[in-house]
């Protein structure tokens, strides 16, 4: 497999995609992608693009990505899934799969519905390189259960893609207890959510995607990339944090930090 997983599109106060162009760029070179290499791109978790509410969010949400690979990259033939009425057909066709961010809910819910999951499972396993970030990563997953976004729909399945043994969770925030007391703040913070679901999926690893980080996979090995740490979270054992630039190969191979 050839998997870019990125934590989150935009930083604060930069361009969208700015932060991740470099590694966009070297990830499609290093695949031998080209100009004319036909990228088709999911938009499904965008229900609310440019002011544009679903569905009229999707073409906004496409105009905004095929700008950046166009004008970053010089990509062509750029497209969203959401213009094909096949939309198998138009997975088992391309030369690079895209799914951007937004909410992991409806994106579940549409890939559900247009047999999509099945589809970019099999090209992903076949070598076709695949982009996500934030939703477009947690995807990647086995399930969608370590999202931070509100279930705005129902899914037919929280089963996702299953590409990586782990879940990811994007965007990953440190607790501040702090910066917690000073605005009272009463509910359960990320790493409460993450426990609570470690504590029910007892031998699964969650991975916290802090932002401006990803994770390269290719054939077979997986490097983690980025300015940041990465943290890996197991039920029952102390946090384990990870430099930048670390082979985190183990985590694809089931083992445990």
């Amino acid at each position: 497999m050839r998997l870019l997983l990125i934590s989150n599109s935009t930083n604060f106060g930069e361009t969208y995609l700015a932060w991740a162009c470099n590694q966009i760029e070297y990830f499609c070179l290093q695949n031998n992608l080209n100009p004319n290499s036909k990228i088709v791109f999911v938009p499904f978790a965008g229900v609310n693009i440019a002011g544009k509410a679903y569905p009229d969010s999707y073409d906004a949400y496409e105009a905004r990505v095929q700008k950046v690979f166009f004008e970053k990259f010089g990509f062509t033939d750029f497209t969203s899934v959401h213009h094909f009425d096949d939309k198998v057909k138009a997975v088992k066709e391309a030369d690079c799969i895209v799914v951007g961010g937004g909410n992991t809910f409806h994106l579940v819910a549409e890939m559900h519905k247009y047999g999509l999951m099945d589809a970019i499972h099999e090209r992903a396993l076949a070598g076709v390189p695949y982009i996500g970030w934030s939703a477009g990563s947690n995807v990647a997953c086995p399930t969608l259960c370590t999202t931070n976004d509100m279930p705005i729909v129902q899914p037919a399945s929280f089963k996702t893609l299953n590409l990586v043994p782990f879940q990811i969770n994007p965007h990953y925030l440190d607790p501040h207890p702090e910066i917690d007391k000073m605005i009272k703040h009463g509910g359960e913070t990320r790493q409460d959510r993450i426990n609570e679901y470690l504590a029910v999926n007892q031998q699964m690893v969650v991975v916290g995607l802090r932002e401006a980080t990803s994770l390269w996979v290719t054939d077979g090995k997986m490097m983690l990339k980025g300015g940041k740490k990465m943290i890996v979270m197991q039920y029952g054992k102390e946090a384990v944090e990870i430099e930048p630039n670390t082979d985190v190969t183990f985590l694809l191979q089931g083992q445990q930090a």
